[in-house]
């Protein structure tokens, strides 16, 4: 990786920048580094340089509008341009993976050095090793990838994963341990902290001896001999007891341990990685966790954004886990597209994967996934909204039509709750309890209200007028 030439992009923010700016070109020039200056129509560079005499918020414009559109973006500032740090931590913030002031020669070897660290780290990240496995482009999925990629690749510490569940901690696990550089590394010893029993949680780890407690019949090496020069992966570190925190800090600093049952010292050398989806400085306030083991562990952590996060990275998920299910490619209905993208996921990409799995089962033939293969217990919610929309927009053509034949409030509220009290009635048979009780109102009142339209019923029956009626001014009547 490193015997290839460096190159990237320069940008001036604004013409005054451009003296700085080719000064700034020659020099990496001079050292080999293929430099472009960025233009209309010509495709961003991996990393871009963007240079400025003074950091300003024409540097934080331009860094934010780059920012998606190529994979790191350093800031160069002028001898003269030292700003605040508030405006530095807002660059990075924004985007850019470093501020840089240019003092010429020696600012340009720490700009050739940050090239070839990062290409090494982005030519990882972009390897079949992490893109068949780990999809995704967002540029929080990104910044995660690039720092485990870092910390494997040039380091020898210990590993945090944080992150809630469903969010590949493991998977990111076993990348660290796979792009590990140690010469004659063994396994990846894998421990879940969630199953261990606290009673037995010695012989887990340490092993134990034969006949060292009932029902140890035989010998038993532990994880931290199964890990020796390997890695060890302790997934939900958070819930490993007090008690077994001590001992394993002592482990970890001394590089010894005893069976259980034996008083032997035995050596282990191993490269530790834990996971959690719990907040260890959380834990460390309620006085779950102890200090001097966080501290310990914590020498580099990387947290994993929840899919929430990374919104751009659900689509291209779901499609990798669609075509491993179904075995080969297949296109998506619009309307699928649209239900993928507005789904909440609150168990993240585990939770993507399982709709994948799912829609595959349903799938047949050879045409796209439509609507139909999507469960129905997936399908988006209607909502109650269209249904009472419609029946608002009923509700006011009738109040209209008969305020067009001239019915006053009254007439209309009574005839309102008279249709109401029929039709609930005519719904539940007849039965004036399980009516009221649709109506909201009492048993007694729902029965009065009844007994008063019978009365007026055969008042009517018997050529009496009804109260409306009586109301209402007689038609004059025309001449015989």
């Amino acid at each position: 990786m490193g015997d290839e030439p460096h190159s990237c992009g320069i940008q001036a923010v604004d013409a005054a920048d451009g003296a700085l700016a080719g000064r700034v070109g020659a020099d990496l020039a001079r050292r080999g580094v293929l430099v472009n200056e960025l233009s209309a129509g010509i495709l961003v560079p991996q990393v871009v340089l963007v240079v400025s005499a003074d950091l300003a918020e024409p540097v934080l414009t331009t860094v934010d509008r780059l920012a998606d559109r190529c994979g790191r973006i350093l800031v160069v500032a002028g001898g003269g341009g030292i700003a605040g740090s508030e405006m530095i931590w807002r660059l990075l913030a924004c985007g850019a993976s470093d501020v840089l002031t240019w003092w010429g020669e020696e600012s340009g070897t720490s700009v050739v050095s940050r090239l070839r660290r990062w290409k090494d780290i982005d030519d990882t990240v972009d390897g079949p090793d992490v893109r068949d496995q780990l999809v995704g482009r967002s540029r929080a999925w990104l910044g995660a990838l690039r720092r485990l990629v870092e910390i494997a690749s040039f380091t020898t510490s210990s590993l945090v994963l944080a992150g809630e569940s469903g969010t590949g901690k493991e998977l990111m696990a076993r990348l660290f341990h796979h792009l590990d550089r140690r010469e004659g590394k063994r396994d990846l010893i894998v421990v879940d902290c969630t199953t261990i029993v606290p009673t037995l949680s010695g012989s887990e780890f340490f092993g134990h001896e034969r006949g060292a407690f009932t029902g140890a019949l035989s010998a038993r090496e532990g994880a931290f001999a199964a890990a020796d020069k390997g890695t060890l992966f302790l997934d939900e570190v958070g819930e490993l007891p007090m008690t077994m925190q001590a001992e394993l800090l002592r482990v970890i600093q001394e590089g010894t341990y005893k069976r259980v049952g034996s008083d032997n010292w035995r050596s282990t050398r191993f490269r530790l990685v834990c996971a959690t989806n719990r907040d260890l400085m959380a834990e460390l306030s309620a006085g779950r966790f102890r200090l001097d083991l966080f501290h310990r562990l914590a020498a580099n952590m990387v947290h994993l954004p929840p899919l929430r996060e990374r919104r751009a990275d659900v689509l291209p998920l779901f499609t990798h886990f669609l075509s491993g299910e179904a075995g080969t490619s297949l296109d998506l209905h619009p309307a699928v597209v649209e239900m993928i993208e507005r789904r909440d996921y609150p168990g993240n990409v585990r939770d993507l994967r399982q709709l994948a799995s799912r829609i595959a089962v349903r799938h047949v033939g050879p045409g796209p996934v439509t609507p139909g293969d999507v469960p129905t217990e997936e399908r988006p919610a209607l909502g109650p909204s269209l249904v009472e929309q419609s029946s608002d927009r009923l509700f006011d053509r009738a109040v209209g039509t008969a305020l067009q034949e001239g019915r006053g409030y009254r007439e209309i509220r009574d005839s309102v709750g008279d249709a109401a009290v029929r039709l609930a009635v005519e719904q539940a048979d007849g039965n004036l309890q399980s009516a009221a009780l649709r109506l909201g109102v009492t048993d007694r009142m729902l029965q009065q209200r009844c007994a008063v339209d019978r009365g007026n019923e055969n008042g009517r029956l018997i050529g009496s007028a009804s109260p409306t009626d009586r109301s209402r001014p007689e038609a004059p009547r025309s001449s015989p």
